[in-house]
This record gives C-alpha cells, sequence and structure tokens, in this order.
C-alpha cells in the first residue's frame, strides 16, 4: 500500500484543519478565562468601594469590627466559587484537545492497521511469523493506549469530585460561620 500525493495533501489538509480548530478553542478557552477574570475584579473593586463606604460610615468602633469581620466571610464562598469556574473552563478546553487527540488517532492506528493488513497480504511466503509479531505489536498498542486513556479519564473524574467536595466543604463552613455569628 504505497500512498498517492491526493491522499497526502487530504491528510496534510486535515491535520491543518485539526490544527487551526484546536487553534480556535485554546483562543476560546483563554477568553472564557479573561472575562472570568475581569468579572471577578470588576466584582472585587465594587465590594471594596462599597465596603470602604460602608467603614466610613461607622459609628463606633464595635461597629467597625463587626463590618471588618463580615468581609471575610463570604471569601471562602467566592474563592470556591471562582476556582469551581476556573475548572470548568480548563476542563471544557481539555476536552475539546482531547477529544481532537482520540480522533486523530483513532485514525492513524486504523491507518495503521490498515497499512499492517496491506502488507500482511503482499508478504512473501514464509514472513507469517514476522506478520504475526507485528499484528501483536499493534494490538498491544492498542491496549496500552486505551488503558492510558481510562486511567487518564479517571485522573479526571478524581480531581473533578475533589474540587466539588473542597468547594462544598468551603461553602458549608461558610454558611455555618455566618450562622453562629447571628
Amino acid at each position: 500500500m504505497s500512498l498517492t500525493a491526493d491522499q497526502i495533501l487530504s491528510a496534510q489538509k486535515a491535520n491543518i484543519e485539526t490544527l487551526f480548530g484546536l487553534t480556535t478553542k485554546a483562543f476560546e478557552g483563554v477568553e472564557k478565562l479573561v472575562e472570568l477574570n475581569i468579572t471577578a475584579a470588576r466584582a472585587a473593586l465594587t465590594e471594596a468601594s462599597s465596603h470602604t463606604q460602608s467603614l466610613l460610615s461607622a459609628k463606633d468602633a464595635q461597629e467597625l469590627l463587626a463590618l471588618q469581620a463580615n468581609l471575610f466571610q463570604p471569601l471562602a464562598e467566592k474563592t470556591a466559587a471562582y476556582n469551581r469556574h476556573l475548572y470548568n473552563i480548563a476542563s471544557a478546553t481539555s476536552s475539546e484537545f482531547t477529544k481532537a487527540f482520540e480522533e486523530k488517532a483513532g485514525e492513524l492506528q486504523k491507518n495503521f492497521t490498515n497499512l499492517v493488513d496491506s502488507t500482511a497480504k503482499n508478504a512473501p511466503a514464509g514472513s507469517e511469523t514476522a506478520v504475526a509479531v507485528m499484528k501483536s505489536a499493534v494490538s498491544a498498542a492498542t491496549n496500552a493506549f486505551d488503558s492510558m486513556q481510562k486511567a487518564v479519564k479517571q485522573a479526571s473524574d478524581m480531581a473533578e469530585a475533589n474540587i466539588n467536595a473542597v468547594a462544598s466543604t468551603a461553602a458549608n463552613a461558610t454558611q455555618a460561620t455566618t450562622t453562629r455569628k447571628r
């Protein structure tokens, strides 16, 4: 099985389209990250301004201390929410890259398997052992790749569960602190 010029050009065109698609996805992820940071910065500035106005209008030291204490209560919850958004952006962008990688890897695997099969059909007599070894190596590589994909998916799922648990714990701790102070 030899590759023709049209097949090579077609493969190159597909690779370039994939590259541009991934570049677009990367820029979308960066754009979402910038938007998240601008929103967070705007909210922090607004809250700082509001809190400063409240501090300046405090009538006594006790009210001043209460206002200062109230500033830090929602901080853990806001930090957890920011981290959740950040994780979601990174996860979605990573998911797009993983999907594209898996598709390309599947195509390459299929093409290589076809090449091995074609070579096996055209192999000279007496080379059956070499062909069997080659097919076995391809099968082992495929199995290793599948195992790696499953391990990465499990690690990703575990990281997401841990982030959700930390966010939930932070929100519960903040709410419990707020409830106790009332």
